[in-house]
């Protein structure tokens, strides 16, 4: 008789088997701790300190950080498994938020949730929950892990509102192998019913809308306390150099972005096209003006089939569908592997809005095959 696998995909009872949860605080990852417990595993929920002493901003109950760190504590001891805090705000700043001033710095648009789990949480916490002789890392993330003959593969969440899978993109084959995603296959509405029959002290508890260390959506005020002098005015021109306007800071503009200008009487609507972080100016123009069939990434990740020993998919050009943000949807292109690290994607039909910075994920249907970060070279020009 074959063994028996348990829901994570071991071939042993789920006594038998030590999972460490990266527990946020919030209800996602409670209910992903107390769900594992309840089968009977022996969770280890572990949550990272990241700048609660104020690196960025000081406000009690943002992601891990104040009442976040409290939540955690009291869903682990209410359920009866151990909890651990571990300090990382230094490496946390070093890695996340001192890449995410420096990115508007460069006249980019960040993305700094990708860079925590390529860091912080898939790198440093994975390492800790080896050490605990875990034999997985389990996080709240709506991302289907599949398990098939040839590996292990990530696919969009069952739920399309919840999908997280754009912000995995950097995650590696190792990593693949050792995280686990529980709540992959369920709506939120189930997550928190979940939380409810299970009694999650956090069952109620609303889902964080921003980026964790700037609660308030002001970036730019984040970005000039971490580095003086980034909100320097410049000038708004069009695409013939005319001047429109002023500006109080780069780090105020995204390319796309159509609201706040600070520009009128335009005879249609204007978007920033172009941001030149050496002479600080910001070009505007008409939407038109902002489409791009062809765009180059940087960093290349593959999870796809068919790698060569630098990871690269073999052939060197495939197709795929590519998301160039997390809320628009992926769109046919063709993928030209290069020799250093990078792809250039030759879209269907032009997309908009294609912003340094960012990135460019890869899909064939549900399955992610892997991304890079949209390169500066290729932004509008």
């Amino acid at each position: 008789m074959a063994a028996q696998i348990n829901s994570l995909g071991f071939a042993r009872a789920p006594a038998r088997t030590r999972v460490v949860v990266a527990m946020s605080g919030g209800v996602d990852s409670s209910v992903t701790a107390a769900m594992l417990h309840a089968e009977g595993y022996e969770v280890v929920g572990v949550t990272l300190q990241l700048y609660d002493h104020g690196a960025a901003v000081r406000r009690p109950g943002a992601c891990c950080a104040g009442q976040d760190i409290r939540d955690a504590r009291r869903v682990a001891e209410e359920a009866g498994f151990p909890h651990y805090v571990l300090d990382y705000e230094s490496r946390f700043r070093e890695s996340v938020i001192d890449d995410f001033a420096d990115s508007y710095l460069r006249g980019e648009t960040p993305l700094p949730c990708v860079r925590c789990n390529q860091t912080v949480k898939f790198t440093d916490l994975m390492a800790t929950a080896r050490d605990l002789d875990a034999d997985c890392l389990a996080t709240g993330h709506y991302v289907r892990r599949v398990e098939t003959e040839s590996g292990a593969e990530l696919h969009k969440a069952a739920d399309p509102a919840k999908d997280q899978s754009y912000f995995l993109f950097a995650t590696t084959r190792e990593q693949l192998g050792y995280l686990r995603f529980p709540l992959g296959g369920m709506p939120k509405a189930e997550t928190r019913r979940v939380a409810r029959e299970l009694d999650v002290p956090v069952a109620e508890k609303p889902d964080s809308q921003d980026i964790c260390f700037v609660p308030n959506g002001d970036y730019a005020a984040v970005v000039e306390k971490l580095r003086p002098g980034a909100c320097d005015p410049g000038r708004i021109v069009d695409l013939d150099g005319n001047e429109l306007g002023a500006h109080d800071g780069i780090v105020r503009f995204t390319v796309g972005q159509r609201r706040g200008l600070g520009v009128g009487g335009a005879a249609e609507p204007l978007y920033v096209v172009r941001i030149d972080a050496e002479s600080r100016e910001v070009t505007v123009g008409p939407r038109e003006a902002l489409a791009r069939r062809t765009i180059a990434i940087d960093r290349l990740n593959w999870l796809g089939d068919g790698v060569l020993d630098d990871g690269a998919p073999e052939g060197g050009a495939i197709r795929a569908e590519a998301r160039i943000r997390n809320t628009g949807a992926a769109m046919p292109c063709r993928v030209e592997v290069d020799g250093g690290g990078g792809a250039t994607l030759t879209f269907d039909d032009p997309q908009y809005g294609v912003a340094a910075g960012q990135a460019a994920v890869l899909y064939d249907d549900t399955r992610l095959l892997g991304g890079g970060w949209i390169a500066p070279r290729y932004a509008p020009d």
